[in-house]
């Protein structure tokens, strides 16, 4: 569940109308639900007390402070994978005692910032990495605590883009060598062998491949605590979340209250996995990032012109793909609503197929194409849904375009947590050199 829903026919984030912020603060803009956040996190949380366990939120979902701090707040731990997270986790109040490092390519410089701030663990993924970690660890004389992350060759049936898990992809050790990884890993005097980690994708919304990789890692996880004694077991994350209405579009009530699932929901996933958990006795981790902050954010655009050719109406809105690149990337699907629910609005013959497309000077710069949506023009303003995770944290300023403001809202309350970007900005690092003056 989220906590947008159409009232009195004006699209509202928790009890603030979306129409306002957008007033207030201009557009494009960027609008979270503290609710929404910190909702899915207790759920999860919820879901998996029979074990004792961590929730890590993945801040490359969502790296806003306001969001950090609001999963601080609940007790959230982070699963970072740079030492720009790191330090922006520690920025927001998060306790580095509850980061855990993953990612292939740790700088030394990375190594040692996360060292010396007390980290729980390093995610391993390669035996030269090990190798650099102990190296380091024995110069700050410390013990590096980590986990190596196991590849188990499990298809997650996820976007390309997406899957982790299989040995076509880069991430982790093979799942026949770990043991005897973990065997020479013993023999680095600087390494604490923590835990065990795997991670087989993103947005899976069936149970299935979850099962499947806990059955074939979890037996593995029991040989390690018993030979080297690990104290953790981290599942990865990969929950994935509704990005299409529950209901269908053509359906009056969706348009008064479009309350959208998570397909898989923490209650379904927690059944089949913590009975495969428990008899372990390890402290279980969890990794989730979308499924979090997915469904708590959207992207507020205004209409800037309607175009059109005969062939096609375009919709053309003053967001890009340099704000939310995910259409264009992955060819991903957005929930797309006017701020206003007109009668009439969710009928076929009121509304127009139409592309939604944005100003960059690309073919690839749209949000959907040859949807059906109501009329609208210019001024109007359209609410991209489900935006809340992979959308600011992978904007960019491709065609000399500033970042978006953001906001987060608590019940009535609402606050700008990053403030627009200027142009000036944009060049404020930039120089010409005194050869061409």
């Amino acid at each position: 569940m989220h906590d947008f829903s159409f009232k009195r026919g004006k699209l509202y984030c928790e009890n603030v109308s979306v129409a306002s912020l957008a007033k207030k603060h201009g557009s494009p803009l960027y609008v979270y639900s503290h609710a929404t956040l910190t909702s899915n996190f207790r759920q999860l949380d919820s879901a998996l007390s029979p074990v004792d366990h961590l929730v890590c939120y993945s801040p490359k979902a969502n790296s806003n402070l306001g969001v950090l701090r609001a999963l601080a707040n609940a007790g959230s731990g982070f699963d970072i994978v740079s030492g720009g997270e790191l330090q922006r986790v520690i920025a927001a109040g998060g306790d580095p005692s509850k980061c855990i490092f993953a990612g292939v390519g740790k700088t030394e410089e990375e190594i040692e910032l996360a060292l010396k701030k007390s980290i729980y663990a390093f995610t391993a993924e390669s035996e030269p990495e090990m190798v650099r970690i102990n190296k380091i660890a024995r110069r700050l004389k410390k013990k590096a605590p980590i986990a190596i992350r196991v590849n188990p060759n499990v298809d997650a049936k996820t976007h390309a883009k997406i899957t982790t898990g299989t040995y076509e992809n880069k991430f982790g050790i093979a799942f026949e060598e770990v043991e005897g990884v973990y065997k020479r890993a013993a023999k680095l005097k600087n390494l604490h062998l923590r835990g065990l980690q795997m991670h087989i994708g993103s947005q899976l919304t069936e149970v299935g491949p979850f099962e499947k990789a806990v059955k074939k890692v979890a037996p593995l996880a029991k040989r390690l605590a018993e030979k080297h004694g690990i104290e953790f077991f981290s599942i990865g994350g990969g929950l994935g979340i509704a990005y299409e209405s529950a209901l269908e579009s053509g359906d009056a009530k969706w348009w008064r209250s479009p309350k959208r699932t998570n397909l898989l929901s923490p209650a379904k996933y927690a059944a089949k996995l913590v009975p495969l958990l428990t008899p372990l006795g390890l402290r279980i981790l969890i990794e989730p990032g979308r499924f979090i902050a997915g469904n708590a954010g959207i992207l507020v655009t205004r209409v800037e012109y309607v175009k059109q050719t005969g062939v096609k109406n375009f919709v053309i809105v003053d967001a890009a793909m340099n704000d939310l690149a995910r259409p264009a990337l992955y060819d991903s699907y957005h929930e797309i609503v006017p701020l206003t629910w007109k009668p009439g609005d969710h009928l076929k013959k009121n509304q127009i197929s139409s592309d939604v497309v944005g100003p960059v000077c690309e073919s690839g710069d749209y949000f959907c194409k040859n949807r059906p949506l109501p009329k609208v023009g210019e001024g109007d303003h359209l609410a991209l849904l489900s935006a809340g995770a992979y959308g600011f944290v992978m904007a960019s300023n491709y065609n000399t375009r500033a970042n978006p403001a953001e906001v987060l809202v608590k019940g009535n309350q609402a606050e700008v947590v990053r403030k627009r970007q200027s142009l000036k900005q944009l060049w404020a690092g930039e120089s010409v050199p005194k050869w061409l003056k």
